[in-house]
């Protein structure tokens, strides 16, 4: 028997991009469910149009969100995609084989999602990946229940690998993926466990460091002039969660 599978997508005001992502999944499952946090766009209409089924939850950040559309969905097996990742057509045929073979033999599958600039449509020389777990049986293993960390908790199960990719077209521009940076750490710094005075002695070289992880390591330098401001960018942002952890330590130390 075929594998039965829902598409889980969380969204708020994707609707320039999303019907893209629904589109290359309405191949390899059996529904898609959008749970939506208060779109004020045509969010909602897009993805209704498309077949879609959409249900509004107020943000209650990542984690929790991604969680609440795992209860949503109708299948065990779910497919999560954020609303900016477009499954490749090669990942489309394997996740389409592995649903006609039945029970797969992992309750797991990842793949590797390429990030794709703004106003281009394949991915840049060398360009930086993540690999995640986004195919998964609910009942073996569920996303983390963290504000920032929406990532699956294998609960000590090995995972299958597609060699089939996701393109990921994270930000829109550079204002944008500078706001994006800036709701993230916000939510980052209520999660840091780490001292205050460890953090101290890193802030001065939090963004040197940071901009050459991207700038070399994730190897944004491939993607010339704008590869470089986007590592700045992300570099710039990322360091302000420090910033922010410590003014937030410092409101509660006056506080009490």
């Amino acid at each position: 028997m075929t594998l039965r599978v829902s598409c889980t997508i969380i969204s708020k005001n994707e609707g320039d991009r999303i019907a893209r992502t629904i589109r290359s999944a309405l191949s390899v499952v059996d529904e898609v469910v959008v749970v939506d946090s208060g779109s004020t766009d045509e969010t909602r209409e897009t993805c209704e149009a498309l077949g879609a089924r959409v249900i509004h939850n107020d943000w209650p950040g990542y984690g929790p969100q991604k969680r609440f559309a795992e209860d949503a969905a109708t299948y065990d097996w779910i497919l999560n995609l954020d609303a900016d990742e477009v499954l490749s057509e090669g990942l489309q045929r394997e996740i389409r084989l592995l649903r006609e073979g039945g029970e797969p033999p992992f309750r797991g599958y990842r793949f590797k999602q390429v990030t794709v600039y703004p106003h281009e449509e394949a991915p840049r020389p060398f360009a930086d990946f993540h690999h995640y777990v986004r195919l998964y049986d609910r009942r073996a293993m569920r996303f983390h229940d963290s504000l920032v960390h929406d990532t699956v908790d294998q609960r000590g199960q090995p995972v299958g690998q597609f060699k089939g990719v996701a393109l990921h077209y994270s930000f829109r521009s550079l204002d944008h993926l500078a706001a994006k940076l800036d709701r993230y750490t916000t939510l980052q710094a209520k999660e840091i466990k780490k001292p205050a005075w460890q953090l101290k002695i890193r802030q001065p070289f939090e963004y040197s460091l940071l901009f050459m992880r991207y700038a070399l390591f994730r190897r944004h330098f491939t993607g010339g002039r704008y590869g470089l401001q986007v590592a700045h960018t992300m570099a710039k942002g990322r360091a302000a969660r420090i910033a922010k952890f410590l003014a937030t330590t410092q409101e509660a130390s006056d506080v009490s």
